[in-house]
């Protein structure tokens, strides 16, 4: 079976996963989390839930780094359930990924030509897009390392920017006030904070990235685990310098009250908004990149076990990238941002991410002492932790996110039916 090639180091790793997690998520997730927290009244509850993402990101990132360590192999969590806890487990896994992450490409290309596109050309501006990105890919991992490091960093370029011009201005934070008055109800407020939380996960989800191209990471067992919790500290920094500008600048309700609230932030200085605009689509375009990297690897371990068409399981033998997944993959996305508006899809994705990583826990309580590098007890609290918070988000995605599994277990039963048909046959 044909591998792909070891090309990256920690440098690359940590580049592909800041680059997945300081996405569009940082300049979309706040205003969804911020109006589910509304009935506290407070910008405490933001920053709460802030942080309970962060626990429970960090949680499952310790379990896919001692997972990665032990199996390095292109697919991530559809490998590690299937050689822990089964293939079932395995494929609901990567079947979540994969079709949740697919509406994520189409919802990241969406956000990218929705700044960076004239009126009315949205869409093929996000087609082109789409088709670039693949190309890159295409051509090998470390070009994909490569420009997602200067995505990413001036991303990061931008938001240093922006913080600077919204503190120069604004007063200093007051976290518990110009915000809405708090209901009555205890219930109410917790409800809101996990499923805040639950929608703030989407923007940590992209450690798992490093995680899926574990097949090309040079010594997987000490690169994997150091890329993940980097990154991770990383976005966790950034995203607590956002939080914290955002209440001292807007309150909970001016987060609330719009779709775009670092542009609100800067509303009273044209040149910022476009500094925003700029970084926002720069955002997409890495978040874009490394999504399209990490369902190519997903769907290439699918197809060597058969739970995908086996032909999407070829290795370039040149450029070492699983590069008929990553043609189909760009192929439906064209189609989905062509046709369909997914810029909404941050509560589905979150449903199909938290169970990902809720069988990424259950896989990594299971491994022995000699492959254990972090305590059980946090593989524990992710696991139930993934599972609180999936209940608590949207209905409306986890009736989405349901309906996606029961068509992937209906695919699955359907095929393997077939296939005994045929071998009794």
């Amino acid at each position: 079976m044909t591998r792909l090639a070891r090309r990256l180091g920690t440098k690359d790793a940590v580049a592909i996963g800041l680059g997945s997690m300081i996405g569009a998520g940082v300049f979309a997730a706040f205003a969804p989390a911020a109006r589910a927290v509304l009935p506290a009244g407070t910008g405490w509850a933001l920053l709460g839930a802030l942080a309970l993402a962060a626990l429970v990101a960090y949680a499952n990132a310790t379990s896919s780094a001692q997972l990665a360590a032990q199996y390095p192999v292109a697919g991530g969590t559809y490998v590690y359930g299937r050689e822990r806890l089964g293939e079932w487990w395995g494929y609901l896994a990567g079947w979540g990924f994969v079709v949740g992450k697919t509406a994520s490409c189409a919802a990241m290309a969406l956000t990218f030509a929705a700044y960076a596109a004239p009126p009315g050309w949205e869409r093929p501006v996000a087609a082109v897009a789409v088709v670039a990105l693949a190309s890159v890919n295409y051509r090998g991992v470390t070009r994909t390392a490569r420009l997602t490091r200067w995505i990413v960093a001036l991303v990061l370029l931008v938001l240093a920017t922006w913080t600077a011009v919204v503190w120069s201005g604004a007063a200093a934070p007051s976290l518990g006030t110009g915000v809405v008055t708090p209901t009555d109800g205890g219930w109410a407020v917790a409800y809101g904070v996990l499923q805040a939380a639950g929608l703030l996960f989407f923007a940590f989800a992209g450690y798992a990235r490093i995680a899926t191209m574990g097949e090309e990471v040079r010594d997987p067992r000490r690169t994997i685990p150091r890329a993940v919790l980097l990154a991770l500290g990383g976005a966790v920094v950034v995203y607590t310098v956002v939080a914290l500008t955002l209440l001292g600048s807007l309150g909970l309700d001016g987060i609330a009250g719009t779709t775009a609230p670092l542009a609100a932030a800067v509303d009273g200085s044209p040149w910022a908004g476009i500094v925003v605009r700029v970084g926002a689509a720069a955002a997409s375009l890495g978040a874009l990149l490394a999504l399209v990297a990490g369902i190519g690897r997903t769907s290439l371990a699918m197809a060597r076990e058969g739970d995908l068409p086996r032909w999407l399981s070829a290795v370039h033998p040149r450029f070492g990238v699983p590069h008929r997944a990553e043609v189909a993959l760009a192929v439906v996305v064209v189609a989905l941002v062509l046709t369909v508006d997914l810029r909404g899809a941050i509560g589905f994705s979150s449903v199909g991410v938290l169970l990902y990583y809720a069988v990424a826990n259950a896989s990594a309580w299971t491994q022995t002492a000699e492959h254990r590098l972090y305590p059980r007890v946090l593989q524990g609290f992710g696991l139930v932790a993934c599972l609180v918070l999936v209940v608590t988000l949207p209905v409306g995605a986890v009736l989405t996110g349901a309906g996606v599994f029961a068509v992937g277990v209906l695919v699955r039963w359907v095929r393997q039916r077939r296939s005994r048909t045929g071998s009794t046959s």
